[in-house]
């Protein structure tokens, strides 16, 4: 049985400019995430600074992302979308501007700090504020408009950030993204609308002091997997022992809070929100996690450069773009679970030939690999967000947004870690092609662990559910 369609996404004219706005603005936040960590060796040797220090660069960006993201929902619910989606802004603009100018390893990794923050605050807006918009019309075609900076970013990011190392300075990393900052906080100021929020929502002071520490510690923790050796290493478990506990405290207190904790853990109990936030985790690891292997198995298994590792990265990015409307309109017939159940498979299948690959690999076989793989992700992402939104009302959706992003982010640090022992003890005890072979047989596996989750996912919506809208008039429409 398909899901029901009664609530089609309906873009109007104002609606329209708050998803341009928000496109705009939130597509350097995900370049900027891919755009930087092809430049690590670059910023090593300009600033002489140690491979351990550098990785602060990194490092530093995600742990502040981990503080902000949390705060998102409560934030917003104070001083309103508008407001806050203009400050994420400037936090990441003026990170961006002082990263540019850093003349030292310390401030540039104070500057990623600073952008982590406006990161942070930005991320879940990116879903929220366009749904929002749309009133609660949550549709597959809604969230394929909406997803479109995600699928972009992965896309240029490797490909802008080859050319500019060279042709460029480091430097110009982070200058590319001040002209998007400044015309998408333009756009946003315009076309945002001027909600005051409520001043009398008060911050769940116990909940700061237990979650966004507690969500640094994991993320810390994994970050120093690969450098550590492992995950029995002091450096590791302690950091992400220490975060799991502060995790679990909030968990308890949350769920005695309720709907005033810093994020309202209830929603997992609706299965849609549960499920999606499950899968996003497991694909975190599996699908996007896998993404860090690419690059680096065009540079060190196949002998290419920046520039050509980058863009060779472009057929996965082109796959995305060709799934993006089929997914959101199967989305719709079909229903979230078949979608994003074919969507992990494909991604899955399409991983194998790179597992198999030898030194001697057509290139443009593995780039036909990638494009399917690209479709195989596109088809993902889009059924599982549009399951996760519907009918959620107003402040829901911005609670909804925060534990899917923050599952997917750990989700991504912890395939990545994985994937990184993998390939470190490979490169240590046989040849690269050898070690790149086991590491993508691992994400193949990963894969496989995300399609037993995916029917975890509601086949089709409660009456009851479908009918709860943003908008009472849409609400109205659908009971009829």
């Amino acid at each position: 049985m398909s899901e029901p369609t009664e609530q089609p996404a309906v873009f109007d004219r104002d609606a329209i400019r708050i998803v341009v706005a928000v496109m705009v603005g939130g597509m350097a936040v995900l370049l900027d995430s891919t755009i930087v960590s092809v430049a690590l060796k670059s910023l090593a040797v300009d600033l002489d600074a140690s491979v351990t220090t550098i990785q602060w660069v990194t490092t530093a960006y995600l742990l502040a992302v981990g503080v902000a993201m949390p705060l998102a929902a409560w934030a917003q619910s104070r001083w309103g979308g508008r407001r806050l989606w203009l400050a994420g802004l400037v936090f990441f603009g003026v990170g961006s501007v002082a990263a540019s100018m850093a003349g030292s390893v310390g401030l540039l990794i104070a500057a990623r700090g600073l952008q982590g923050v406006g990161g942070g605050i930005l991320m879940p807006l990116m879903a929220t504020l366009p749904l929002q918009a749309v009133k609660g019309r949550v549709s597959g075609r809604a969230i394929a408009t909406v997803s479109l900076p995600m699928l972009l970013g992965p896309m240029l990011g490797p490909v802008a950030g080859g050319l500019i190392l060279h042709w460029l300075s480091w430097r110009w990393l982070f200058w590319v993204n001040v002209p998007l900052i400044v015309v998408g906080y333009v756009l946003a100021a315009r076309a945002l609308p001027a909600d005051r929020g409520d001043r009398s929502r008060p911050l769940d002071v116990l909940g700061v002091v237990l979650l966004p520490p507690g969500l640094v510690g994991v993320l810390y923790g994994l970050s120093q997997v690969s450098s550590a050796g492992g995950f029995g290493q002091r450096k590791v478990l302690v950091p992400m022992l220490l975060g799991l506990a502060l995790v679990v405290a909030f968990v308890v207190h949350a769920l005695r809070r309720g709907a005033d904790a810093l994020v309202d853990l209830r929603l997992l109990g609706r299965r849609q929100v549960g499920a999606s936030a499950a899968v996003m985790f497991l694909a975190g690891a599996g699908l996007f996690a896998g993404m860090f292997l690419l690059p680096l198995f065009w540079q060190v298994s196949r002998g290419q450069s920046v520039l050509a590792a980058g863009a060779l990265m472009v057929p996965q990015g082109l796959g995305s773009l060709l799934a993006r409307p089929t997914s959101g309109r199967l989305t719709d017939t079909l229903g979230s679970r078949t979608v994003a159940l074919a969507g992990v498979l494909i991604t899955a299948v399409a991983t194998v030939p790179f597992a198999l690959a030898g030194p001697d690999t057509s290139s443009w076989l593995l780039g036909a690999a990638l494009v399917v793989r690209g479709v195989g992700l596109g088809a993902v992402m889009i059924p599982v967000m549009a399951v996760a939104f519907r009918g959620l009302t107003a402040d829901d959706v911005a609670h909804a947004s925060v534990l899917t992003r923050v599952t997917q982010q750990i989700g991504g640090s912890f395939g990545t870690a994985v994937l990184a022992v993998v390939l470190e003890h490979g490169l240590t005890t046989t040849t690269p092609s050898a070690a790149f072979d086991r590491s993508f047989w691992w994400a193949v596996g990963l894969s496989v662990a995300t399609a037993a989750v995916v029917p975890a996912l509601p086949k089709h919506q409660r009456h009851a559910d479908a009918v709860q809208s943003l908008d009472p008039e849409v609400a109205a429409d659908a009971a009829v």
